[in-house]
């Protein structure tokens, strides 16, 4: 087999090459997407009208909320940012699929006590609640066996407040497959029909640490969010990632030859819109994934975040950019050109969709070509995730394929 490079001409959008995809979806293109957190979601329940091959690499490192109970009980990857875009990817016209959606994001209360917590687990493990007898069998009997097993395994301390169930019966799954994530995240795929491929970017259990330049030093990706702790006051200088111990070293981690080859095998790259560093710097710290985009000749495209984002504090959209490219070139094995890690910038036509300074000139600057065009939702109140409309920038990024 022979590999050539070649160029075209894109009409965006292209409305019969999205034509073609909406007809055969289970045909569609491998777009994939290094995000992490909730921001893609809306837009992945979207993009399966048009393939049923897109790829999403999502962080382990959520230190926050439900994940962040597991991973201290178990010392484990975090699940939860998984468990949501494996529910908006699931096929919803299949029998029991918006069932197990429902289950999956249910969370206990948070106010209850220790006691009546651990009996609404027992009611679902002995599948009373209702929540579980909506399910159909076998799934059914899949879900009520994972939490038993959660229950069994769960320590005597663990808190039990606010826990999502779609997090508990992963991490089950999780403590049961010898640790590896890949293959509880492939079985509910395919008994959800995940209409995707999902895949943590790393296997193990570690921390988002960042330095700011006032020489403050952060552990842990719900510190950095600015949804668990007061937003950041200084910008950013640097992240990496640490052992798992808050306390712990900086560690170089390398991905999978599995996370590899899907980066090599799609035809188009998106850095998608998100939190900054926790969503998506996050995903490109391991080594080897600067080195397999550049590897790979398919579009590469930014699409940068509407609006405001606390890790963003005191950056520009060309810092947005130069920051992504110092990322995209720490694991190559050379000094590669920008074209090989970064093609693309997409953005909304208007400057007031954006809440930082948009520099247009810097950023091409740098190499990377900007395209303009109309991309924001028509609802003024909308939030921050959802300043764009999801099917735009799907019907946008589709007609580069």
């Amino acid at each position: 087999m022979q590999h050539i490079r070649i160029s075209r001409t894109a009409l965006i959008p292209d409305e019969l090459r999205l034509a073609r995809y909406l007809k055969a979806p289970e045909l569609g293109p491998r777009v994939l997407f290094f995000s992490g957190g909730t921001a893609l979601n809306p837009l992945s329940r979207e993009l399966v009208r048009y393939t049923h091959n897109s790829i999403h690499l999502v962080t382990p490192l959520d230190s926050g909320g439900s994940s962040a109970k597991l991973r201290e009980a178990f010392r484990m990857p975090a699940v939860g940012d998984l468990r949501s875009r494996l529910m908006a990817l699931a096929d919803q016209s299949v029998k029991g699929n918006p069932e197990v959606r429902e289950l999956f994001a249910h969370r206990l209360a948070k106010s209850a006590a220790p006691e009546e917590l651990r009996y609404s687990l027992e009611r679902l493990v002995a599948g009373r609640g209702a929540l579980v007898r909506r399910i159909p069998d076998p799934m059914r009997k899949i879900v009520r066996n994972y939490l038993r097993i959660f229950q069994e395994k769960m320590p005597e301390d663990f808190d039990l407040r606010g826990a999502s169930i779609g997090n508990l019966i992963l991490a089950a799954g999780y403590l049961t497959s010898q640790r590896r994530i890949d293959s509880v995240v492939f079985l509910f795929s395919k008994l959800a029909e995940v209409r995707g491929v999902v895949r943590p970017t790393m296997n193990r259990y570690l921390h988002l640490a960042a330095e700011l330049e006032n020489g403050e030093i952060i552990v842990g990706q719900h510190l950095l969010t600015g949804k668990e702790a007061p937003p950041i006051t200084s910008r950013v200088k640097r992240v990496c990632i640490r052992s798992g111990d808050t306390r712990g070293e900086p560690v170089r981690v390398a991905i999978r030859e599995k996370v590899r080859n899907l980066i090599r095998q799609a035809d188009l790259i998106c850095f998608p819109m998100g939190s900054f560093y926790s969503s998506l710097i996050a995903n490109l710290l391991p080594d080897g994934v600067g080195q397999a985009i550049a590897e790979n000749d398919c579009p590469k495209v930014y699409v940068p975040n509407a609006g405001m984002d606390p890790e963003q504090f005191g950056m520009t959209l060309a810092d947005n950019t130069a920051a992504l490219l110092h990322y995209l070139r720490r694991s190559c094995v050379a000094d590669l050109p920008v074209e090989r890690l970064l093609n693309l910038v997409l953005l909304d036509s208007r400057d007031e969709s954006y809440a930082q300074p948009v520099d247009v000139a810097a950023v091409r600057d740098l190499g990377v070509d900007v395209l303009r065009i109309p991309l924001a939702g028509s609802d003024p109140g909308a939030s921050s995730a959802a300043l764009l409309d999801g099917d735009r920038v799907i019907r946008s990024l589709l007609s580069l394929i």
